[in-house]
């Protein structure tokens, strides 16, 4: 057994947040096998343990006394099958290049999920989404080690349970399953999906009537960078609360008090409402709180601004969800993993 470990490791540099915290044990995943060895490692030792990718979902709230296993495998192959192409890329990563890369092979899907950050691991985990695709509509298997089974194993993409920023793997699977690799179905058809309204927007502005795939992905890069701040510049995990899901009772209802309420209906007769909007209503776009804040531009990304911890981030999201609760009659949900 050979493997890469560091003792009582810093994991400021591992969160996108830059919280301040450390590992006791910190072991580089960089082949299969390491999966097994670590995770036998720290059932001998009776360590507790938790996975990392890029740490853009995540937040610390104290130190690990256990292990950090620090996903970095690398790889990606594609198989054509017809007019599609299954593209399985290991689970460390970049989420962004495998994008970048299946549209330099002429590989087509992922465009519309551009400059998400974080790793090929940790997509299926959160089930990702932007601009009018979830990670669900392109999923074939994901591929990981089965601590309960102890046994490699395929899941596939209605093993995964996917729903709204949600899988199995934040459930019954959290912590249960070490993903290695990921399948998506792709296409080798340049025929994007442009039904989000942003993206619509910013085509007739620029007179284009039929955008390939790759201005798409253009398109969402530019977009997002208006939008978002760069992690590496103010330290953040994107998205800080989901969208909530409200009846079309409750809908209609806050329709009555604000009629101008940003709010999508789902095909399961409900509707998501812009947790966005509901902050910028309640006056916490770039309201701070000592150390951290919402972002002056985007109301729903927090900003680690002065090396705050992982409590300063909590109480802001206490403080927000009360206030959210007692204007909306809506309870926000945390979008990121609390350790």
């Amino acid at each position: 057994m050979t493997l890469h470990m560091r003792l009582n490791a810093p994991l400021q540099g591992l969160n996108t947040l830059a919280i301040e915290a450390s590992a006791k044990f910190l072991i580089e995943i960089k082949k299969p096998s390491d999966v097994v060895d670590a995770l036998e490692l720290a059932k001998c030792n009776e360590w507790p343990v938790i996975f990392l990718g890029g740490g853009s979902n995540i937040v610390f709230t104290e130190d690990l006394d256990g292990m950090a296993m620090h996903c970095l495998l690398k790889g990606i192959s594609a198989e054509q099958q017809g007019d599609d192409v299954l593209v399985t890329a290991q689970a460390g990563e970049s989420w962004h290049g495998l994008v970048q890369y299946c549209l330099q092979q002429g590989y087509y899907g992922l465009e519309n999920l551009s400059l998400i950050p974080g790793t090929v691991g940790a997509a299926p985990i959160q089930n990702i989404g932007a601009y009018g695709v979830e990670l669900e509509q392109l999923v074939e298997s994901v591929y990981g080690w089965d601590l309960n089974q102890q046994a490699w194993r395929t899941l596939s993409a209605e093993e995964c349970q996917f729903s709204y920023r949600n899988s199995i793997f934040k459930q019954q699977l959290m912590y249960r399953f070490f993903i290695t690799s990921v399948t998506l179905r792709l296409s080798l058809n340049d025929i994007p999906n442009i039904s989000y309204g942003a993206l619509q927007q910013h085509f007739k502005a620029a007179g284009i009537q039929s955008p390939t795939a790759q201005q798409v992905s253009e398109a969402v890069i530019a977009i997002r960078q208006s939008k978002l701040p760069d992690p590496t510049k103010l330290a953040n995990v994107g998205s800080f609360f989901k969208n909530p899901i409200i009846s079309q009772q409750q809908q209609q209802q806050l329709l009555s008090q604000f009629p101008d309420m940003v709010c999508y209906p789902q095909t399961d007769g409900r509707v998501k409402v812009a947790a966005g909007w509901l902050l910028e209503q309640a006056g916490w776009k770039g309201k701070k709180m000592g150390a951290v804040g919402m972002h002056d531009q985007q109301s729903l990304v927090l900003i680690n601004y002065q090396q705050g911890d992982g409590k300063d981030v909590l109480d802001l999201a206490e403080a927000i969800e009360e206030d959210i609760a007692q204007r909306f009659s809506i309870e926000l949900e945390i979008e990121p993993k609390i350790f």
